[in-house]
C-alpha cells in the first residue's frame, strides 16, 4: 500500500472536493481518497501499482492545479 498526498490548489468548497474524489475514483483503482478544500489537498491510499502522475493528470483535467505530489509507503 502505498499514500499519495497532493497538494491541489483551486478547491473553494465540498463540492470542489467531491470532484476531485471522483475524478481520481475515475482514473485509478484507490482505496481511498479524501480531500480538504481548508488544507488545500488529497490524500489518495491505493496499491503500489497506482502511479501517482495517472492521479495527478485527473485531478488536473478537472481543472484543478497540483503544485506537489509525496508519495509515502505504508
Amino acid at each position: 500500500m502505498k499514500e499519495i498526498i497532493l497538494k491541489v490548489e483551486g478547491m473553494k468548497c465540498g463540492m470542489c472536493e467531491s470532484h476531485v474524489n471522483d475524478a481520481v475514483r475515475k482514473a485509478a483503482n484507490v482505496k481511498k481518497v479524501t480531500s480538504s478544500h481548508v488544507e488545500g489537498k488529497t490524500v489518495v491510499v491505493c496499491d503500489e501499482s497506482i502511479d501517482a502522475q495517472i492521479v495527478k493528470n485527473a485531478i488536473q483535467k478537472d481543472g484543478y492545479n497540483v503544485s506537489e505530489v509525496v508519495e509515502n509507503r505504508t
